[in-house]
């Protein structure tokens, strides 16, 4: 008798699951109503917390209430800082307890393919439903055509910049190259307001900074194979050497120490002109106005605009901020947690909370970008077409758990804060070299 995996068991009981479900997925997706099969069953999400606090307080509250009328689950949502959410995942791996579904982020999920559900069924149905997910969301959550997560969000990320400090020294856009960043921020920290960003070691601002820099340069991780490390190139050098003036000359030099929420108070609070990030900034600007003002005693979202990261010789880029909510392998309420994302997927609940995001966050699926809320504020808009734009740890090579290993050590925002420090450029490539391909043998 042929040997069933426990693997190929949880596939197997998934599927016969959903496929047991009176009226079929599609039925489920379109009315926003789940079978009230896990009836008293609770259902423990971890998330992060959210750059947008409107979000969690719908969550804990309108929502898990809906879910509970709809479904017959109760819904319990943990939200922590999003630095600490690998410590969490792999705490609860080890001792085979914790939440039954925990929001991964970038490529993490590829690091824990072994130790989730299979959520195959779910997640391609949600993407037949609703126009086919970004190639960044598919790519982080899959492994050999298995789903290992079922994609959330995509979080795009563009400068916030203040318009009139920029006007001030005679541009009236901003920047779209690396010699016109620099020009412009050297004379803006001459008066007092540099370029705010972090080489330190945090989960979003950090990466999303300096991958799309090393591309821009040419440079990147691995070839096209996915086992040649070629990251000890010429261009790669002249991007640190790029990068050392830069942040001498046109940075907050404090950004080393920075985490995630460093540059939005700094923004803020009217010390940085400019800053790579989610539209956090100015939806908390414009939430709280008679808060956040200019030095004028004017609000301040009034002068905020966004642009993409500046292009370099090798292009513009962006690093696609997929978000994937896996179901933990160990989790005793697999069933109730499919069915729980599916009905939080369905398009009138999914609606509800993408409202509340305005503009923060992209939809893993197409049919996200005509949402009303991209109609609601002309400032968030650029937001909407970041996804199709992005690249993803680990180019050029595929996202796997390799790619996703080297960005949770920090390699690539270690080369250039090393160089930033005083190690010459080429020492510092060299040792970044020596760590990818540590991971790459």
């Amino acid at each position: 008798m042929a040997r069933i995996t426990r693997r190929k068991l949880l596939k197997l009981s998934v599927t016969g699951a959903v496929a047991a479900q009176t009226g079929g997925l599609a039925a489920i997706l379109a009315s926003g109503q789940a079978p009230a099969l896990a009836q008293g069953t609770t259902v423990h999400w971890l998330r992060w917390a959210d750059f947008v606090p409107a979000s969690d307080v719908l969550l804990k509250g309108q929502i898990t209430q809906e879910c509970q009328k709809a479904t017959g689950i109760t819904l319990k949502v943990e939200t922590i800082n999003a630095n600490d959410l690998q410590s969490r995942i792999t705490s609860a791996i080890q001792s085979g307890t914790g939440p039954d579904i925990i929001l991964a982020l970038g490529n993490w999920p590829q690091l824990y393919a072994e130790s989730v559900a299979d959520a195959s069924d779910l997640a391609e149905d949600i993407g037949k439903d609703q126009g086919g997910y970004y190639e960044v969301s598919k790519q982080v959550a899959t492994v050999g055509g298995r789903w290992i997560g079922v994609p959330f969000t995509v979080i795009g990320t563009l400068i916030a910049y203040r318009k009139s400090w920029f006007e001030e020294i005679g541009l009236k856009t901003f920047p779209d190259t690396w010699d016109g960043l620099l020009d412009a921020c050297k004379k803006l920290k001459a008066k007092g307001r540099p370029l705010g960003q972090t080489a330190g070691h945090t989960f979003g601002d950090a990466p999303n900074w300096w991958y799309p820099y090393l591309w821009s340069w040419g440079g990147k991780e691995v070839e096209a194979d996915g086992k040649t490390v070629a990251l000890n190139s010429k261009d790669t050098i002249e991007s640190v050497k790029f990068a050392v003036g830069l942040w001498h000359d046109a940075c907050d030099e404090g950004g080393l120490a920075w985490d995630d929420t460093s540059n939005n108070r700094a923004f803020l609070s009217g010390t940085i002109c400019a800053t790579n990030n989610g539209a956090s900034i100015y939806i908390e600007a414009k939430r709280k106005s008679d808060t956040y003002l200019t030095e004028k005693g004017e609000p301040m979202w009034k002068d905020i605009l966004h642009a993409r990261i500046p292009k370099g010789p090798g292009g513009q880029f962006n690093l696609g901020g997929s978000q994937t909510d896996m179901i933990m392998g160990y989790s005793k309420n697999q069933k109730a947690a499919q069915d729980f994302l599916r009905w939080f997927h369905s398009k009138p609940v999914f609606a509800e909370w993408f409202a509340s995001q305005q503009g923060y966050s992209d939809g893993a699926t197409r049919m996200w970008e005509k949402d009303k809320v991209w109609d609601a504020d002309l400032v968030l808009l650029p937001f909407r077409d970041v996804p199709p734009l992005a690249r993803l740890a680990g180019y050029a090579g595929p996202p796997n758990r390799k790619a996703a290993e080297v960005g949770t050590k920090y390699i690539i925002t270690d080369l250039y804060a090393k160089a930033i420090q005083g190690m010459p450029a080429e020492a510092a490539v060299k040792w970044a070299y020596d760590e990818i391909a540590k991971v790459y043998v």
